[in-house]
């Protein structure tokens, strides 16, 4: 059709016009390298790592080039890297940033807030979403797809991405471990092209807590944790957060959301909605583009860890996770259809469902792969939050109300932290914990009589009635794991949780937290920074005393004893002191209040002689036994668990195991939690990962017989081990010790304890549980051990230090067959030649989340004799 000339010149000069209008930004685009023009490889390419320290760079030149992103450094890693938060969203958005982050707090909790100013904010806001990557290092593709992902939201100019960049601010986090992805990239270089190229890493790819690190969302002991609840739980409180892993290699391509049953109760049902919601799309999205193998509401049940995505429920958050299948870190995999198979949660078999409608065949899988899965799944969830954005935000805001409602209709309105605690310092890092999870908490500044019990100043009130009364209720409330039809087999066998079967922190730290059941009234001031209490000093006329009820007065002890002042420590009860406190009889005034303010302990006075009443203590050489084949998490929790109480130890590798002489060297040697096999190398298995040839010969581990003969002999000259866990088979084993693990091939139908706070009973008289309760509780966890003393003639030489009673063991969790354990030890001492060995056979210092028992590992490493 021919146009007339005035109708064409308007076309052309609109035309112009427009290309006018987008030129600007299109020449922007076009300034931006793409990851592959950068880094010289397509993300995700077969023998190819971007290393983190390159990415630093790409993040900070497109931040500098674009409008689109604000790069925020949030501080160094555990080893000294940049973290990096990326905020992504239209220049106009980026440029009123805390506007936003006020209505998404308004939001989030709307106590107050009028319904005028909640409406204006569900029609201005803009959702927000945070979706991590690379937290996991083994699983190495995330921080590659992390890159692409940012590229595509700076330089896409269509109708979609315009909408995703009006509605949406997306929060990057772009990797969640930069020291592991350093790790990793550099360990897969390094072995490319040789026998162990794709193998593990032979030791942890976080300095101290390897995979565990997705396990330290609500203690947050690492830095990264800190940083990643900064963002979620107290500074933007997102409407959904996704964290992309990967899995085993022999299942579907690709799970995403939602959970498998069971959930874990107590959520808003809206939260599970919204992960039925988004996890839709993603399958929707994924199919769209043709990629077969997705499977969605399997795989991974509703309650697991009280990680990120799996506590974010209950902030109100739609926290989700996807799992893509694994290759050889960057190397492809081949695998053939008969190799592939289902799983025990909503899976059974590998063929099509419902959730699984599209099996993929087998055949070459590569971290391109997983790239281009994981990139449609992140934009997935910010095209459907985009397009919905005020049905997201007006949920947000039901969800914290009604949360907040139920609170207050519930049966426990509040729960109190009294200030008369066992450990009063520990109960303060309860507190801490708390608001590191942005849960509102007040301080009772006067004596308060509720329900019959009188709490004095200084305790805590935490009310049920906000919009996170759901993570309140797991982190301080009594649990118990569901048991039924689902948590069962068809066998009628109990199937493992994913994780603890209870996160009760409160019980874990060994501190008394009530459950009222009546509103507490009063007008008492919110907590609005982290308790650092100031310990006190009164000087007395023969010294000071320092509670061994405190955690943290270890703490103070090795801080006296890096200024070489000398410490007693009482023996005996009476006039005033109690067995297991601390005696200084000579310090100075400046370095008392030093250590008074560093570590919250109180110097109280002595004013007499306590010399009989005391025994001088010395600081003993700790090592710590340290293994390859990946590493051990306990070991690595072990260590920073020394580190945050000054204790000094040494790593003790194989080489100078198997030398002996260690007496020469340690007082006390660690084996952490641990099976036999894996420290001795033997019997490992043909699993390739397993084995130590698996590993170049310098990354390879097991210390055989000559290991055993050299631990065997350092106990036999006076030196005391002390063993975590299952660890404590080997002492049983190859010492020969005359005690047995009564749980050692029990049936799980016959006993059970997943992950369950247990009651104990303490001889606190005994100098490996002074400061202990007479009564408290332990975690247990699978693979732990409990035991009896066979009859032998060296029955005077053991102590049961730890016990559990007759009946009515479970706090909370799972447990099964609580005869099999009844009035059985929890922790024994066994005298051996000169030494000792002393067996804990739960994890005492488990995630460095268990204050309640830390004492048990501290009084290991003072009272040796």
């Amino acid at each position: 059709m021919i146009q007339n000339s005035s109708s064409f010149k308007k076309s052309i000069i609109g035309l112009f016009l427009l290309l006018g209008f987008l030129c600007p930004m299109v020449v922007k685009s076009q300034g931006l390298p793409s990851p592959e023009q950068f880094f010289g490889f397509q993300m995700g390419a077969d023998y190819k790592l971007a290393h983190w320290n390159d990415l630093v760079k790409y993040y900070h030149k497109l931040g500098e080039s674009s409008p689109r992103m604000k790069v925020v450094d949030m501080g160094k890693t555990t080893l000294g890297n940049p973290f990096l938060a990326l905020y992504i969203s239209s220049p106009e958005n980026l440029a009123k940033l805390e506007d936003y982050r006020k209505m998404n707090a308004r939001l989030s909790d709307p106590r107050g807030v009028s319904q005028t100013e909640i409406d204006q904010i569900i029609a201005n806001g803009k959702a927000v979403i945070v979706q991590s990557f690379g937290l996991h290092s083994s699983e190495v593709a995330a921080s590659q797809t992390a890159a692409e992902f940012t590229y595509d939201l700076l330089t896409r100019n269509d109708t979609e991405m315009a909408r995703i960049l009006d509605n949406v601010i997306t929060i990057v986090i772009p990797c969640f471990n930069p020291d592991g992805e350093i790790m990793i990239t550099e360990w897969y270089r390094k072995t490319l092209g040789t026998e162990y190229e794709g193998g593990s890493l032979p030791y942890l790819y976080h300095h101290y807590i390897g995979h565990d690190n997705n396990r330290d969302a609500f203690m947050q002991n690492t830095v990264e944790s800190v940083y990643g609840a900064k963002i979620m739980f107290k500074e933007w409180m997102p409407q959904a957060y996704v964290d992309h892993h990967q899995m085993g290699a022999y299942g579907a391509r690709m799970y995403v959301p939602p959970y498998a049953e069971p959930i874990r109760p107590d959520g808003d049902p809206l939260v599970w909605r919204e992960m039925s919601w988004y996890g839709a799309h993603i399958a929707y999205k994924e199919e769209e583009n043709s990629k077969s193998g997705i499977v969605n509401a399997a795989i991974y049940s509703g309650w697991g860890h009280f990680g990120f995505h799996w506590i974010t429920p209950f902030h109100n958050i739609a926290g989700m996770l996807t799992e893509s299948a694994s290759a050889k870190l960057a190397t492809p995999i081949y695998i053939h259809p008969d190799q592939l198979q289902g799983n025990i949660h909503g899976m059974p078999k590998y063929e099509a469902q419902t959730s699984f409608p599209n099996p993929w065949p087998g055949g070459w899988w590569r971290v391109r792969d997983i790239v281009e899965q994981q990139k449609i799944a992140a934009l997935a969830i910010a095209d459907i939050a985009a397009r919905n954005k005020e049905t997201v935000l007006k949920n947000a805001y039901l969800k914290a109300m009604r949360q907040t409602q139920r609170g207050a209709a519930a049966e426990v309105k509040a729960y109190i932290i009294p200030a008369d605690q066992h450990d009063a310092l520990t109960a303060n890092k309860l507190v801490n914990v708390l608001l590191g999870q942005g849960v509102e908490v007040k301080r009772i500044g006067a004596e308060l009589t509720h329900e019959g019990k009188v709490y004095g100043a200084g305790s805590y009130l935490v009310t049920m009635a906000q919009p996170k009364q759901g993570v309140i209720r797991w982190l301080v409330g009594r649990t118990f794991y569901p048991d039924n039809d689902y948590t069962r087999d068809r066998n009628n066998d109990p199937i493992r949780p994913y994780d603890m079967s209870t996160d009760n922190v409160a019980e874990y730290m060994g501190v008394r937290v009530d459950p009222v059941n009546t509103q507490v009234v009063g007008n008492y001031p919110v907590v609005t920074e982290t308790v650092v209490p100031a310990g006190t000093v009164t000087k007395g006329s023969n010294g000071y005393v320092l509670s061994g009820y405190n955690n943290d007065s270890f703490t103070a002890l090795n801080l006296l004893w890096n200024n070489k002042v000398k410490v007693s420590r009482a023996t005996k009860t009476g006039n005033g002191l109690q067995a297991g406190d601390f005696v200084v009889t000579s310090l100075s005034d400046n370095l008392a209040n030093q250590i008074a303010k560093k570590t919250g302990v109180n110097f109280r006075a002595l004013d007499f002689d306590a010399s009989s009443l005391t025994k001088p203590v010395t600081r003993q050489r700790i090592a710590m036994f340290q293994r390859y084949l990946g590493g051990n998490i306990d070991e690595g929790w072990s260590r920073l668990l020394l580190e945050k109480f000054e204790f000094p130890y040494t790593s003790l590798m194989d080489k100078e195991l198997k030398a002996g002489e260690l007496n020469k060297k340690y007082d006390v040697i660690i084996l952490p939690d641990d099976n036999i096999a894996r420290m001795t190398g033997e019997g490992l298995g043909d699993f390739s990962g397993n084995r130590p040839d698996a590993f170049p010969p310098e990354y390879r581990s097991g210390f055989g017989q000559q290991g055993v003969n050299a631990l065997k002999d350092f106990v036999e000259k006076g030196g005391v081990l002390l063993t975590f866990g299952q660890a404590g088979q080997f002492a049983i084993e190859k010492f020969k010790l005359p005690i047995r693990n009564v749980v050692k091939g029990v049936p799980s139908q016959k006993f059970w304890s997943p992950g369950s706070t247990l009651k104990m009973n303490f001889d606190n008289t005994n100098p490996l549980a002074y400061g202990m309760p007479s009564t408290g509780l332990g975690l247990f966890t699978g693979g732990n051990e409990v035991y009896e003393v066979i009859p032998s003639d060296r029955n005077q030489r053991i102590e049961r230090i730890i016990t559990y009673p007759k009946r009515d063991i479970l706090q909370s969790g799972w447990l099964l067959g609580e005869e099999v354990i009844a009035e059985k030890a929890a922790m024994v001492s066994v005298g051996m030649g000169q030494g000792k060995v002393v067996l804990i056979g739960f994890r005492p210092q488990h995630r460095v989340q268990t204050h309640g028992t830390f004492k048990l590992v501290f009084n290991s490493l003072v009272s040796t004799k």
